[in-house]
């Protein structure tokens, strides 16, 4: 069953068309998926009534044209996220306990999983998989850390999956050992973790497909109608045609395939001969790289070195390297994310992505995160037509005492160069919002209060990071809407024009004039993707 666009009618609402022309229209109707008209009650509702088109009231509503996720890995999260959640648990003794419940409740043969397991519970201990061990005895136990860079596992884990010493990787991935060689269970970076998640046991075919898109139908619960899948691979673009043809892709999607640093130049070119498979609703064309790490493990790129005397060290063994991949796929028209939390990984990409010569007609690649800038760094960006893709929604994890691990290592002092989403902007750079899901919470209305407010909200005592970067509520929409389509080349999306594709947002009240405080408690009415609603609210959500 080939899915096609919808047809819908919207009247009633206050419409944030992003153009020239907003704030003079209150409906608008949908016709195969793509806005048809713009105007008032009277005209939308008679052009639907002559169509047959079905009509929404949506009286005291706001529309936005859909919100997007310029940075998100539901793939990955779909499979992550089966296991416990271990956000929050500030101690050893309570992630044993969490592992032990799970352990009583498992088959035999089945594996713990845990995901969003936090630093700070380690700090005495170092990430020693032993020390959960006993919580369940003789079953491996696997661990995400939040960040999605580092992995912890239990000896029985180690085991099961070969690993038993330390190993020679193409990136900065490591397989952490104790002075006597052996592996303490921590593993840095997807190539070293990987080891680890590909030895226990792989979903069926239907389970990874249904749960692709059981994750789609709960981002769109939160308003969100698409995204930009960094980890992709081959078996996404298989999954996300599946859905499709079978009428259950319910997100719209630009797939960044992940280019490994061990990658060659035949997977080079492979990627590069699939980089015009599409879909109605998918697209891939586009890559992921990495220049560096993250501050918790020391492994971002700065340029000071943190506390510990880390950070200095690339992704790359060879700079060179990194330099002629994004040519090639540059040369080729595809569109570059790199990966770059530390200060200096972001000049030195920077660096190398001022040396590529202009594409006529295409957009210009992004730098991913920049969660630490130097005033230089900041110059850097002026004029260099560089999308910075950020995530202020990552400061949750940062302390007013500046007692978290990310402000232990960079200093108070660096501390405040954190997250300059302000200072980017008035730099002249194109600005994006995103999650990192499920690094962080994929809520946009979160996103969007950590921007704008910049301190936990609904929090009237909550230290506030940087006031000076806040965001204003419309910057922070832009930052969702139409500031993506444009970083993407995308003049039919971001925006309520006629012609533009039929993806909404429906506010109960205006997300925009809402507070920091209020944002995430602003229920969403409707999510539409393509003229199709995707997610309705019941009424008592959001009103009588």
């Amino acid at each position: 069953m080939a899915q096609l666009g919808g047809a819908l009618a919207l009247v009633g609402a206050q419409l944030r068309t992003n153009t020239a022309t907003d704030g003079t229209a209150t409906a608008l109707l949908i016709r195969d998926g793509r806005i048809a008209v713009i105007g008032d009650d009277a005209t939308v509702r008679a052009a639907a009534e002559a169509e047959g088109i079905p009509v929404r009231d949506l009286t005291g509503a706001t529309v936005t044209p859909g919100f997007f996720d310029s940075h998100t890995h539901p793939h990955w999260a779909a499979e992550v996220t089966a296991g416990i959640d271990l956000g929050g648990l500030e101690s050893v003794a309570e992630i044993r306990a969490a592992i032990a419940a799970e352990h009583a409740r498992l088959p035999e043969g089945a594996w713990v999983r845990g995901w969003n397991l936090e630093y700070e519970p380690f700090e005495e201990t170092g990430l020693r998989g032993e020390v959960l061990a006993e919580a369940a005895p003789g079953r491996p136990v696997a661990l995400i850390c939040y960040d999605l860079h580092t992995a912890l596992a239990t000896p029985a884990a180690l085991a099961a999956a070969g690993i038993t010493g330390a190993r020679e990787f193409a990136d900065a991935s490591e397989i952490v050992v104790d002075a006597a060689g052996h592996p303490t269970g921590e593993l840095r970076e997807p190539t070293a973790y990987n080891l680890l998640f590909d030895a226990a046991p792989s979903p069926s075919h239907e389970v990874e497909r249904d749960g692709l898109r059981d994750m789609f139908r709960r981002l769109a619960a939160v308003g969100l109608t698409g995204g930009a899948i960094m980890d992709g691979k081959d078996r996404t673009v298989e999954l996300l045609a599946e859905l499709e043809e079978r009428g259950e892709l319910d997100h719209r999607v630009t797939m960044h395939h992940w280019h490994a640093v061990g990658d060659t130049d035949d997977d080079v070119a492979r990627v590069i001969a699939g980089k015009d498979r599409a879909g109605r609703l998918w697209q891939t064309g586009a890559i992921k790289l990495f220049s560096d790490g993250v501050i918790d493990t020391g492994t971002a790129w700065l340029h000071t070195v943190d506390a510990c005397g880390d950070g200095k060290v690339p992704f790359w063994p060879s700079w060179e390297r990194y330099g002629e991949v994004v040519r090639a796929y540059h040369d080729a028209g595809m569109l570059i994310a790199t990966h770059a939390v530390g200060d200096f990984a972001v000049s030195r990409v920077l660096d190398v992505y001022a040396t590529l010569p202009e594409r006529s007609g295409l957009p210009f690649h992004s730098i991913e995160h920049l969660e630490v800038l130097s005033d230089e760094d900041v110059e850097q960006l002026r004029g260099s037509g560089v999308t910075a893709s950020m995530q202020p929604l990552h400061m949750q994890w940062r302390a007013a005492d500046h007692s978290d691990n990310w402000t232990v290592r960079l200093g108070p002092e660096r501390e405040a160069t954190g997250y300059r989403v302000r200072d980017v902007l008035d730099a002249g750079a194109e600005l994006t919002l995103g999650s990192d899901w499920p690094v962080a919470q994929y809520d946009p209305r979160l996103g969007m209060a950590w921007a704008r407010g910049r301190h936990t909200p609904g929090d009237p005592t909550a230290h506030v990071f940087e006031p000076s970067q806040q965001l204003t509520g419309e910057e922070a929409v832009l930052a969702y809407t139409l500031w993506p389509a444009r970083a993407r080349g995308h003049k039919d999306r971001g925006v309520l024009a006629v012609g533009a594709v039929g993806d909404l947002t429906v506010w109960a009240s205006d997300p925009v004039a809402a507070s920091p405080d209020e944002l995430p408690e602003l229920p969403i009415r409707l999510t539409v993707v393509e003229g199709r609603v995707i997610h309705e609210a019941q009424r008592g959500a959001w009103g009588p």
